[in-house]
């Protein structure tokens, strides 16, 4: 059962609709010495320089991930209006990733972990 408050109704269920692979815009914003790097109006990573920043909102997307996995389910104020379903489902897809064992910066970036290196 999902944590969505009704969302969906059966497992499984959650990616039966959501075929896009959508994800949020990534942009940075620089202050003083650091860059903040957001995904959409949702998560932000901070760090020196851009790789950081990108590590840093790697973890805070496992963190979110993770809790949304855990059965305590995420909850939403009211006050920040209508919930946008895609980022549920964004936030579902990378916990399916990383209890997979897999990396998710690909999915937030893009990217293969061995491009990521290259550069």
């Amino acid at each position: 059962m999902s944590h969505l408050g009704g969302f969906a109704g059966r497992s499984g269920a959650h990616t039966d609709f959501m075929t896009d692979n959508w994800t949020p815009a990534l942009r940075v914003h620089e202050t003083n010495d650091r860059l903040r790097l957001w995904l959409g109006s949702y998560a932000y990573g901070e760090g020196r320089s851009l790789r950081d920043a990108a590590d840093d909102l790697v973890s805070r997307l496992l963190s979110i991930a993770m809790s949304f996995r855990s059965g305590a389910g995420i909850r939403v104020s009211a006050e920040l209006g209508p919930i946008d379903l895609r980022w549920f489902e964004l936030v579902y897809e990378l916990g399916e990733i990383a209890a997979g064992g897999g990396d998710i910066r690909a999915r937030v970036f893009g990217c293969e972990a061995d491009e990521r290196e290259a550069a």
